[in-house]
């Protein structure tokens, strides 16, 4: 079956660094374009980052400069490097798959609460 199994949130202070990481499985992965989305209480999911199968990069302007996505295909791992995180980056992130690249992701992980504060 579909998994996305997403790993390396956790409390960081502001200004700090932290690394997210995603495994997905049970689908053809490097075909998909993937996705990090984030989600605040009180807040819409909004698309954070993604990046294609051929390494074309987007990014939510408040991240630009900041986030990095990246993919290791061999791994079937996706990852957000986060650094200079901010207290508004405060969210439970997840992780999705995009089969066609229609923002209507095919599947998602659990999700991985970040939480920056000092």
């Amino acid at each position: 079956q579909v998994q996305l199994v997403e790993s390396g949130g956790g409390l960081v202070q502001p200004g700090g660094s932290l690394r997210l990481s995603c495994v997905a499985s049970g689908f053809t992965f490097s075909t998909y374009v993937m996705s990090w989305y984030r989600q605040a209480p009180g807040k819409e999911r909004d698309l954070v980052a993604s990046i294609s199968r051929f390494a074309i990069r987007n990014y939510v302007d408040s991240v630009k400069g900041r986030f990095t996505i990246s993919r290791d295909n061999a791994k079937n791992t996706v990852y957000l490097q986060m650094n200079s995180v901010k207290p508004q980056d405060t969210a439970v992130y997840y992780c999705a798959a995009d089969r066609l690249g229609s923002r209507r992701p095919d599947y998602w992980g659990q999700g991985t609460q970040v939480t920056v504060s000092s």
